[in-house]
């Protein structure tokens, strides 16, 4: 049978971000005399149309600047440690590259755009850092379709005004908050991290699912060896696990930074370089390999002068160099082969891929979710006549909304208390859409499967769920979330054809059984 490509539970009626939208015009007629009002509610009716806003935030030298242009695809972010880097920083996609500064004045002004050695240089002209309230950087490229990548100022650094600048710019208070996720960079969890991490929890939304945690220059982890990404790896997986953690962060991730971003920009020139090393004398390559100063003496037994060698060391690092070398020893042949096999290795694939499972796929449940908690903020701050009104459809969105319980019951699901079992809390994830919002990845299938094959595993996804309903044993918490997947299910059922009842070889009684 020929597949059949099956979208995922499309919302009915007008879905979740219109039922917003609506709620918020209702708002403004009843609070059209409260100017301070008008301004929040208009905020965050704006917000609801704008790209998803993703931040990037850590430690100083996190490696921060470096992953956002590796997920640009292109140097525009500054990696050096000079003023630009202590102001928040906006990248956006623009038709042509502009740089404008947002002064805390309210002043806006144009900035020359400059490059130097291929990377965008950045310079506030004559105003001091305490003037700037951002930078918004304008940049025609692919890596910024999706959503708005914004660089932060290092936290828990020697300077108290570069953390607060980040901590104001993602907790506003009663304000909309200045991201929707947070892409966390850290080598190794410290409590500051932790308490860091609660903070931007609660200003974007109080969920662990819009926070993403990367443990950066994974490399360092193995020592920079080849297999430095598979010891990462295993402390990811383990720090990931820490009860801490997991109620923070949606996962973590190892990444090579420096490496992911040098394959995403290699050039021609550099492959020839690769090429000359893997040809080279094994052992003097090797032994030129063992650390970055000997790779970079003025005589080696390599004919690759030392400009070159130095430039694969500032765009690759030594692990890159190192990984790059084996890669063509063992069966690489051209240059975009190797380029993608060193974005692949380092890390940045998957996490590519967990950033649009995570972030931009629930782009607007994010956005909105965040929308309501600030308009029940304002009705409990502000109340006027037609309150109770506002109440009454702040509660209509909420129960109507299975896209908010799915976000809210995702989020318990990594919580120390949470209502699965170890044995089932992957299943119940990955239905809610962890792995992916398509019907396939919600089933655990293969992307290619037919709609048949889709209905045959949502009817026995429902029967088993709906088994752990009317289970007398179980606890109240678990019935109550079994029967949001049991909802998830039918309505994914729905959107693929109704029930398997007439579907050949089908069998739910006998999978009617949690394991």
């Amino acid at each position: 049978m020929t597949p059949v490509p099956v979208p995922v539970r499309p919302a009915p009626g007008r879905g979740l971000a219109e039922d917003v939208r609506h709620l918020l015009d209702e708002a403004l007629e009843v609070y059209q005399d409260v100017p301070a009002a008008v301004s929040r509610l208009r905020a965050s009716r704006e917000r609801l149309d704008e790209p998803l806003r993703v931040a990037l935030a850590g430690r100083v030298k996190a490696g921060k600047s470096t992953l956002l242009n590796a997920l640009v695809g292109e140097r525009i972010a500054p990696t050096d440690a000079g003023e630009c880097t202590r102001v928040v920083t906006w990248y956006q996609r623009g038709p042509v590259p502009r740089v404008v500064m947002h002064g805390t004045d309210g002043r806006r002004r144009p900035l020359p755009v400059r490059r130097y050695r291929g990377e965008l240089r950045l310079e506030l002209a004559d105003a001091a850092v305490e003037q700037v309230e951002r930078l918004v950087v304008d940049w025609p490229a692919a890596g910024l379709g999706t959503a708005t990548l914004i660089d932060t100022p290092g936290i828990s650094s020697l300077s108290v005004e570069n953390s607060a600048r980040t901590e104001a710019f993602l907790d506003a208070g009663d304000q909309v908050s200045g991201a929707d996720a947070v892409l966390f960079l850290t080598r190794q969890f410290q409590p500051a991290d932790l308490a860091f991490l609660a903070t931007v929890q609660q200003a974007c939304g109080g969920l662990p699912t819009t926070t993403l945690s990367v443990l950066s220059r994974a490399d360092d982890a193995g020592g920079g060896q080849l297999d430095a990404l598979i010891a990462a790896g295993q402390l990811a997986r383990r720090t990931a696990d820490l009860p801490a953690v997991r109620a923070l962060s949606a996962t973590v991730l190892p990444v090579a930074g420096l490496m992911a971003l040098g394959g995403r920009t290699m050039r021609h020139g550099d492959f020839v370089a690769f090429r000359s090393l893997a040809r080279a004398d094994r052992s003097d390559v090797e032994t030129m390999l063992l650390t970055a100063d000997r790779f970079r003496r003025p005589e080696v037994p390599v004919d690759l002068s030392a400009e070159v060698r130095s430039g694969l060391l500032e765009r690759f690092g030594l692990f890159g160099v190192r990984m790059a070398v084996a890669l063509l020893r063992t069966g690489v042949t051209d240059g975009p082969t190797l380029a993608d096999q060193l974005v692949v290795r380092s890390g940045l694939a998957e996490l590519q891929r967990l950033l649009a499972v995570q972030f931009t796929e629930r782009g607007d449940q994010l956005k909105a979710a965040t929308a309501l908690r600030l308009f029940e903020r304002l009705l409990r701050g502000l109340p006027v006549s037609g309150s109770r009104l506002l109440w009454r459809s702040l509660e209509r969105v909420r129960v109507a909304s299975l896209e908010l319980l799915e976000l809210d019951l995702l989020a318990r699901t990594r919580a120390s208390d949470s209502p699965f079992a170890p044995d089932v809390r992957q299943e119940a994830e990955r239905l809610l859409g962890a792995h992916g919002s398509s019907a396939a990845a919600r089933l655990g299938l293969p992307p290619d499967s037919t709609a048949a094959q889709l209905r045959v595993a949502a009817g026995t996804a429902v029967a088993r769920w709906q088994a752990l309903v009317t289970d007398p044993l179980a606890r109240r918490a678990t019935v109550d979330a079994a029967d949001v997947l049991v909802r998830e299910v039918e309505a994914l059922l729905t959107q693929l054809g109704g029930p398997v009842d007439d579907e050949p070889g089908s069998d739910l009684d006998s999978a009617a059984r949690l394991p």
